[in-house]
C-alpha cells in the first residue's frame, strides 16, 4: 500500500497542512521523587516524599497534538476547554513550547478544573523509577452552556481552515467534557454538508453516537457500542460504518488495522509492521490517529492512510517509558527497515 514515492509525497505535503484537534485537553504532570530525601512528617508521622522535578506535557488530545507537531504539520489549531487555574497555565505553557500550535480556541472557563493526570515517580538507587498511584483531576458536572457555546462558535469559525480534523472524546462522563451532544450534532451537520473535509473521531465511550465522520475505535469499542459480545466486533464495525456513513478504522494492536468501507460494503485488512525488542503501547493509538489524518490531508487513500498510521505507530511503540512521537526522518528510516520485512506489531489501541 505504501511506496517510497508515496511516503516522500506525504512527508513533503505535511508541512503545508492545517489540522484541527477538537476535544479534551489534559495536563500530564510527572512528579520525580528522590527516595533518598524522604523524611517523616512531624504532623502525621507518614513519609513526606520530596519532589525534585516537575515535568508537564499536553495529554489526551494533547498527545495527538504532540504527534502532529513531530510529523511536521505546519499549523495545528486545538479547540478545547480548560480551567482558569494553575494547571491550565501549565498546559498553555506546554502548548506554546510546541511552536506551530495556535491556542486562541483553547478557552479558559472559571469554575472548571483543567483535567490533569498527576503521575508520581519514585526514584530509588539501583532500580528504575516506580510509578505510584496516579492522582486525577476531572470535571464530573455538565459542561456549562456558555462554555459549550464557545466550543460551537470556534468549531464553526475554524472549520474552513482545516485540511483535516481529529476529534478526541476522552472524558467518560456524558456531556462533562468538550464533545457534548450539541458538539456532536454540529459535527454531523458540518461534515454531512462538506464530505470532502476529513474528520476522524476517537471516542472511548460514545463511538456509536457520531454520524457523517470517520471513526477510529478498537475492536472492543466496536462491540460495546452496539452491545454485542467481543467476538462480533466485525458485525459491530460494519454497523458503525453504516450508521456514520463513513469509513471506520478498527485498530487491533499486533494485528494491525481493519478498514470498513460503507460504500463498497467490504472490509480491508491493513497489516501491522514488525517490531523487534520491548514495546510500550501507551499513546500508540494517538500517534496512529495523527498519521491517518495527516496522510488523508496529503491526498492518500483511506487504505494508504491506515498503512501510514500503522507505520507511525510502529515507531512510537518502541519508545519505552515515554509517550512516543515520530519525526519525518524516523518515518523514512523506519520505512526503509520494514519495506521488505514481515509484519507483526501495530498501533496499541
Amino acid at each position: 500500500m505504501l511506496t517510497d514515492e508515496l511516503i516522500e509525497a506525504m512527508l513533503e505535503a505535511i508541512p503545508h497542512q492545517t489540522i484541527g484537534v477538537l476535544g479534551d485537553l489534559f495536563l500530564d504532570r510527572y512528579l520525580d521523587i528522590d527516595a533518598a530525601l524522604t523524611e517523616p512528617s512531624i504532623e502525621t508521622g507518614l513519609d513526606a516524599y520530596q519532589v525534585v522535578r516537575v515535568r508537564s506535557y499536553p495529554g489526551a488530545a494533547g498527545t495527538v497534538i504532540n504527534n502532529l507537531v513531530a510529523l511536521g504539520v505546519g499549523r495545528i489549531i486545538p479547540i478545547a476547554l480548560i480551567g482558569d487555574d494553575g494547571e491550565g497555565y501549565e498546559l498553555r505553557q506546554a502548548l506554546q513550547t510546541l511552536g506551530v500550535v495556535e491556542t486562541r480556541a483553547v478557552h479558559s472557563c472559571s469554575g472548571r478544573r483543567t483535567p490533569t493526570y498527576t503521575k508520581p515517580l519514585l526514584h530509588q538507587a539501583g532500580t528504575g523509577p516506580r510509578e505510584l498511584n496516579r492522582l486525577d483531576i476531572k470535571n464530573h458536572s455538565r459542561t456549562p452552556p456558555e462554555a459549550e457555546r464557545q466550543i460551537l462558535t470556534a468549531l464553526s469559525a475554524h472549520w474552513p481552515l482545516f485540511d483535516a480534523l481529529i476529534v478526541v472524546d476522552q472524558v467518560s462522563e456524558a456531556d462533562c467534557g468538550v464533545v457534548t451532544a450539541a458538539v456532536r450534532a454540529l459535527l454531523e451537520t458540518r461534515a454531512g454538508s462538506d464530505p470532502s473535509r476529513f474528520v476522524l473521531v476517537d471516542s472511548r465511550e460514545r463511538i456509536g453516537c457520531f454520524r457523517s465522520v470517520c471513526l477510529k475505535p478498537n475492536r472492543g469499542e466496536c462491540a460495546r457500542a452496539l452491545r454485542l459480545p467481543p467476538e462480533r466486533w466485525v458485525h459491530a464495525a460494519e454497523q458503525l460504518a453504516a450508521q456514520a456513513g463513513r469509513a471506520v478504522f478498527v485498530t487491533a494492536a499486533a494485528e494491525g488495522m481493519d478498514l470498513i468501507d460503507p460504500d463498497r460494503r467490504q472490509t480491508l485488512h491493513v497489516p501491522a509492521y514488525a517490531v523487534d525488542g520491548p514495546i510500550d503501547p501507551v499513546g500508540a493509538g494517538d500517534s496512529c490517529s495523527a498519521g491517518i489524518a495527516a496522510a488523508v490531508a496529503a491526498r492518500a487513500s483511506h487504505a494508504q492512510a491506515a498503512a501510514f498510521g500503522n507505520l507511525v505507530a510502529s515507531i512510537t511503540v518502541q519508545q519505552v517509558g515515554v509517550t512516543g512521537t515520530a519525526s519525518p526522518q524516523q518515518v523514512r528510516e523506519r520505512w526503509q527497515q520494514v519495506r521488505a520485512a514481515p509484519q507483526a506489531t501495530g498501533p496499541g489501541r
